[in-house]
């Protein structure tokens, strides 16, 4: 009898492991879907930050979506750069006001110059945008770190961008892409995009 009993303790935490990992898979699952994406980085428009073939976890923006300035944000906005998700940051989001003076490179929100360490050099590229341009509400202006090899929020066909357009803010650099200037991986670069 004893023996019996035994068998049957195993089987029912085996049974309850296995609906522990089933849980647990469920889980996983439904944050990866709903919550979480992963997307690579395709391009040189946010160098030094992002590198070609970076691949980042995404936080969906069901969780995240009140964006503001500095953050990086994947969107795809339909007839646009061939439907291909791009990547950008936010300068500017609605109500603000964005003026560039390219002959000196430097943008300014509110009047405000913006201290931009994050750019690979100063702003000298127009692409067709009237300056200055107020944000419409419910929409962000974004550019590529990469002044002046990005196509962004100064292109005319891009423009202010709804918001309803971004598929996520980027959070965490998973794996890193080959650097533009030396040809290799930097693994020092992996962790968080905040």
């Amino acid at each position: 009898m004893q023996e019996q009993e035994r068998k049957t303790v195993r089987g029912r935490d085996l049974y309850e492991w296995i609906q522990s990992l089933v849980g647990s898979v469920l889980v996983v699952v439904a944050i990866f879907t709903f919550g979480i994406r992963m997307l690579g980085v395709d391009g040189h428009s946010m160098l030094n930050t992002l590198q070609h073939g970076d691949r980042l976890m995404v936080v969906n923006p069901i969780f995240y979506h009140d964006y503001k300035y500095g953050d990086i944000v994947i969107l795809r906005k339909t007839g646009v750069f061939d439907n291909e998700p791009i990547v950008k940051r936010v300068i500017a989001t609605g109500g603000q006001t964005v003026d560039i003076d390219f002959s000196e490179g430097v943008v300014y929100v509110d009047g405000e110059a913006l201290e931009e360490d994050y750019i690979r050099e100063p702003t000298y590229t127009a692409e067709g945008t009237e300056f200055p341009l107020t944000v419409p509400e419910g929409s962000i202006f974004v550019m590529g770190d990469n002044r002046n090899g990005s196509s962004d929020s100064r292109d005319y066909r891009l423009g202010t961008v709804d918001t309803r357009y971004v598929i996520g803010k980027a959070a965490f650099l998973l794996f890193p892409g080959l650097d533009y200037d030396t040809e290799k991986r930097n693994f020092s670069r992996i962790g968080v995009i905040w």
